[in-house]
């Protein structure tokens, strides 16, 4: 990546660059680093069988952070003048009060050998119109799935990010973001009941992602054919039961429940309830776990993270024992642990945070009909709407959709049923995890702290010996 046409884009050469990291520094801090965004942004909305609406929106603005021991001072703003970033920097550098006399390292860039995003048609390129019809081919394809689909609505979000970071150690790096996902939400109606099915696609890829798996017939028939399913689904069981997640969609509930406390802000913080057993015992020995940044094309997926760290597979949790926390560069420092590069941030108006990127559990040894098989009367739970987790591990989840278990078979459709339990429990209730490792949909969006990013989450076929469902019945 020429960091030259950087240089260009954010209107500044090496040595403004060096003259801001040196402000920040100027009143005693021990670390300096500038954050530069462009990200445009674009997104169409379909609904009635008409486009209702489209819009762009520009980011563009700089971050300056500074440590002073495990104190941080952050500034940002739009413009980026040297007058306004030279008073961003200096407020910065209020966190420190003493002088430590110390200099930034000269700048050399950091090269990416190969970027985990090349794509050959980027999306953000292609004309509005083409877009439209684009969007129309899901809608046609959702609505005329059935004749009762009574609405259709489609979202198509698009966005190219360019970013700059350099720090006082003398890193400079940069990275050209491509992101796109499409989702349909399909309404179906029978006997004045409503139901909703729900599908969609994307990641870090261009048009040609669209051509083959998820093309927009597809992904809008996807949608409606849940909608359908949902309408004769019964409601759900109720009490203790054993409980198979399907592969794919269920990485939802390792990320939010497994994940998220693996973070390492919440153990160095002791909020996490995995803070203090690194090295013991949380889970089945069938269960491994990675946070892997460097997929190809996944929506997770990272050349560099927010604080300029080349990302690793990072290794959780191995055969059940606690390896591993994902790291970013303050957590790293306080608890002398490794860099990770899962340093990231929503935009330059936040400081980065450690999160998660890709995540899933690896696969087993078992074929997904063996598991099933293996069930007498149970519950499979395949798609989800949401959960809540507690710090203290216990959580609750929502499946849209699943499915009865009834001697070792699939029978009937289940809608909104609700997963219980607390994690480590749960972790260790897991009999058989599957060979068939699957990833979501690549749409999904992790909040925490204020802050929105793009992820995945994947997971095999896993049976859960016992496991607590909420329903009607």
């Amino acid at each position: 990546m020429n960091i030259s046409k950087f240089f260009e884009r954010f209107g500044l050469c090496k040595s403004d660059i060096e003259k801001i990291l040196d402000f920040a520094l100027s009143k005693g801090g021990e670390f300096s680093e500038l954050f530069l965004e462009h990200r445009i942004c674009k997104s169409i909305i379909m609904e009635e069988g008409i486009i209702k609406e489209s819009s762009e929106n520009i980011i563009y603005g700089a971050g300056v952070r500074v440590f002073s021991g495990d104190s941080i001072g952050y500034g940002y703003t739009n413009d980026l003048s040297m007058e306004s970033l030279k008073k961003v920097a200096l407020t910065s550098a209020s966190i420190s009060k003493n002088s430590s006399g110390l200099k930034i390292k000269q700048l050399s860039p950091l090269k990416i050998s190969k970027s985990l995003y090349s794509v050959s048609n980027p999306f953000h390129k292609e004309k509005i119109l083409n877009k439209f019809e684009f969007v129309k081919r899901v809608y046609n394809s959702a609505k005329n799935y059935d004749s009762r689909i009574k609405n259709v609505r489609i979202y198509l979000e698009d966005e190219i990010q360019y970013v700059l970071i350099a720090n006082s150690e003398g890193l400079i790096v940069s990275d050209e973001r491509p992101l796109v996902k499409i989702i349909c939400i399909s309404v179906a109606e029978k006997n004045g009941r409503r139901d909703y099915g729900y599908f969609g696609g994307g990641g870090r890829v261009g048009i040609e992602y669209f051509k083959d798996k998820y093309t927009p017939e597809k992904i809008g028939e996807q949608a409606s054919q849940e909608a359908i399913l949902l309408l004769d689904a019964r409601e759900p069981p109720a009490g203790e039961m054993p409980v198979i997640l399907a592969p794919g969609h269920s990485g939802v509930m390792i990320h939010e429940a497994v994940g998220h406390l693996l973070e390492a802000d919440f153990n160095r913080k002791k909020t996490s309830i995995f803070w203090d057993k690194m090295g013991q015992k949380v889970a089945s020995s069938q269960v491994t776990v990675y946070d892997d940044p460097t997929i190809p094309n996944f929506r997770g997926s990272l050349n560099v993270d927010d604080e300029g760290t080349i990302p690793k597979k990072t290794l959780l949790i191995e055969n059940g024992i606690l390896k591993g926390l994902l790291q970013d560069r303050l957590s790293s420092k306080i608890m002398k642990m490794p860099l990770t590069g899962h340093g990231r941030r929503q935009n330059y108006k936040f400081i980065p945070i450690p999160r998660m990127t890709n995540t899933y559990v690896e696969k087993g040894e078992y074929s997904p009909e063996e598991i099933i098989k293996s069930v007498k009367k149970g519950f499979y739970a395949l798609k989800y709407q949401g959960g809540q987790v507690e710090d203290s591990g216990k959580f609750t989840f929502s499946v849209s959709l699943g499915y009865l278990i009834e001697d070792g078979k699939l029978t009937a459709p289940v809608k909104q049923a609700t997963l219980i339990g607390t994690n480590i429990d749960i972790l260790n209730k897991i009999e058989m995890v599957g060979c068939d490792v699957e990833f979501g949909m690549q749409t999904g969006t992790c909040g925490k702290n204020g802050q929105s990013v793009p992820v995945t989450d994947g997971c095999p076929t896993i049976k859960i010996s016992r496991m607590t469902v909420g329903g009607r019945k």
